[in-house]
Parts: structure tokens; sequence; C-alpha cells
């Protein structure tokens, strides 16, 4: 997997790339800045950016503007987003184009190698990985009365909400003691309630978790 690293704090960029390496990633760039960000994935074209929000010279979105831009210009560019704290207009910025590949992790995550490493592999695969306090503020900003959500029941919308973090069927079984079989079965009342039609199970999963985000 080639990866492109945007962070302007050299201490933790050169601890995201050591991380890396050592789980067998190739960093092929590492950046301080929005417009280097672009410039690095136009040439060299990574599986996945790993993008801080805020970088120089102003420290406010240059760095999710950037993301965006990248998505638009190299479709099919994975995002994982790192910040210090949940800034929810950001994180739905880059959810707005509707695809996968996508994910919003806060910095202290990092500090979970394992997690860190999971994260950016289940984005760069075309997948999402959401910390939970962003799924949280997301859903508290968008939340309709009357959207498709409103079909599910309690337990669906457990397991959804497992689904946005990034957990997979096994995870989400042991989180609220069920059986990998019942998660199945929710996972499938899911998209049909949603009204995601039969096509690559990973897409659809994609799909259920960006609708629940938007709301």
């Amino acid at each position: 997997m080639r990866v492109v690293i945007a962070e302007d704090l050299a201490l933790l960029r050169d601890g995201m790339i050591r991380l890396l390496r050592d789980h067998g990633h190739e960093v092929v760039a590492a950046v301080e800045d929005g417009d280097a960000l672009v410039r690095a994935v136009a040439g060299h074209k990574p599986d996945i950016c790993v993008v801080d929000v805020r970088m120089p010279p102003t420290f406010t979105d240059e760095g999710v503007k950037a993301a965006v831009a990248v998505r638009e210009r190299f479709p099919g560019t994975a995002v994982l987003i790192v910040s210090q704290y949940v800034e929810d207009t950001y994180a739905a910025e880059l959810l707005a184009d509707g695809k996968g590949g996508v994910g919003y992790l806060l910095k202290d995550r990092i500090a979970d190698v394992r997690e860190f490493v999971d994260a950016v592999e289940r984005v760069a695969g075309g997948g999402t990985a959401m910390d939970p306090e962003v799924v949280a503020q997301l859903l508290t900003r968008h939340r309709r009365d009357d959207g498709p959500l409103d079909e599910l029941t309690p337990r669906e919308r457990e397991v959804l909400e497992l689904m946005a973090e990034g957990r997979s069927n096994a995870a989400i079984a042991g989180a609220l003691v069920v059986t990998d079989g019942a998660v199945e079965k929710h996972i499938s009342s899911i998209f049909g309630k949603l009204g995601l039609t039969v096509s690559d199970t990973d897409h659809r999963r994609v799909l259920a978790v960006l609708t629940y985000l938007q709301g």
C-alpha cells in the first residue's frame, strides 16, 4: 500500500511514517501543508492520504480542503483525516461525495498502533473508519425525523453505528453479545430498509454507513 502523509508536526509525522513502514506499507511522501499534499498525490498516485485538518499557513481547514481537492482531482484516492478535535463540519464535507474510502480519527487513536494501522488499511481498501466521537457528533448534527433511518429498529441502529466505526461482523457480535449469524441478519435487514439492492457486499456496507452518517 502506497501512502502520502500530510502533517505539520514533525514528531507525529515521523511516528506515523515509522508505524506504517513497520507494518509493510510504503510511505511515498510526507508533507507539511495542503498544497504540498495535492502535488504529492499528483506525483506519486498513492492508495491513501493520511491528512491533518489544521495545517499551515492559517491552521484552520487547509488539510480538509486539500483532501476534498484530492478526491475531486484523483478519484479513487482514499483519505483518512486525523485531528486533535472532532470537527464535524469538515467530516461532513469529506463524506459529501457519497463514496467510500474515507475515515476520520482523533489523534489519540494513533497511540493504539493496531487500531491506527487497521484504520489506514480499511480506508485504503474502500471502507470507512470513523472515530466514535465523530460518529456521535455527525448524528447529532444531521439527524432528521423523516429519513430512511426511521425504519430501522434500535438494534439495527446499533449495528449500523458499529459498522460506521469500521467494526467487522465478528467485532459487532462481540460488542452486542450476539452471534455472527444474528449480525448478518441485521445487516441484511438494514440493506433492505435503506434500499440498497444486491451488489458487492462491501460496497453496500459503505453506502449504508454513509447514509447513516449523513442522516
